[in-house]
Formats: structure tokens, sequence, C-alpha cells
């Protein structure tokens, strides 16, 4: 007959045995559910990276369109100020070339009022022309000042 003799060491080593078998077996589960979590993973992104890459292109379509309307717009811009400036300019031409003949239709009409009534009042002609040449320089000088205090 053959008498095993199982001792407290073999106990031990079995507990062991038993608990690394278990844990080795855990830790398999784990990597299989893992692979799971990362193949799923892997599959949505894959996914997300064909979805989103069309909206990307359309994004810079989009973009590539607006930027062509803002170029229109500021060559629009340009070819308003442009023109804005072409007024401002003839305006001011047309404003001067008309205000110095202004300027003496003013101071005559003033030199002949005030030249009028002196030699009215005094009879004498010489006095009459010198007021009214006086008037006639006042008018022209205060009208410019208004002029300038208006204009740009």
């Amino acid at each position: 007959m053959l008498v095993v003799a199982f001792t407290w060491g073999d106990l031990w080593r079995l507990a062991l045995a038993v608990f690394l078998l278990a844990v080795g077996l855990s830790f398999a589960y784990l990597l299989v559910r893992l692979a799971g979590t990362v193949a799923r993973l892997s599959a949505f992104i894959r996914g997300a990276e064909e979805s989103v890459l069309p909206v990307i292109g359309k994004v810079g379509g989009s973009v590539d369109r607006v930027n062509g309307q803002l170029d229109k717009v500021d060559r629009i811009t340009d070819s308003a100020v442009d023109a804005a400036d072409s007024v401002d300019t003839a305006v001011r031409a047309v404003s001067l070339a008309i205000t110095r003949p202004v300027q003496k239709v003013s101071g005559f009409a003033a030199g002949v009022s005030y030249g009028a009534a002196d030699f009215k009042v005094r009879r004498d002609w010489r006095h009459a022309v010198q007021a009214g040449k006086e008037a006639a320089a006042r008018r022209e000088t205060d009208l410019a000042d208004e002029l300038r205090e208006v204009g740009p």
C-alpha cells in the first residue's frame, strides 16, 4: 500500500496554484474584454473619420466661397471709395471755380450799394467810389471767411 503524505507545505503550494490559476484566468478575461473595447473604439474612430472628413471638406469649400464673396465686396467698397473721392475732387474743383466769381459779384454788388448810398448822402463822387471799394473788399473777405468755416 502506498501512503501519500500530504503536508501543510503541499497545501500551501496547492492553494497558491489555484490562486495563480484564478488570477491568470481573470487576467485573460480582462484582456479579452479590453480587446473588444479597443476594437469598438477603433471602429468608432474609423466611422468618425469617415463622416468628419467630408464635413471638413465641405466647410473648406464654404470658407473658400465666402472668401471669394468677401474679395468681391472688397472690390466694390474700393470702387465706392474711389467714386466718392472722384466726386469729392469734382465738387472741390467746381466749388473753387465758382467761389471766386461769386465773391467778386457779391463784392461788386455790396460796393455799388454802399457807393450809391454814400453818394446819395454826401454827394461826393470820390468818397462814394472809395466807400464802395472798401465795402466790396469787406464783403469779399467776409464771404471768404464764411466759406472757409463751412468748407473742409
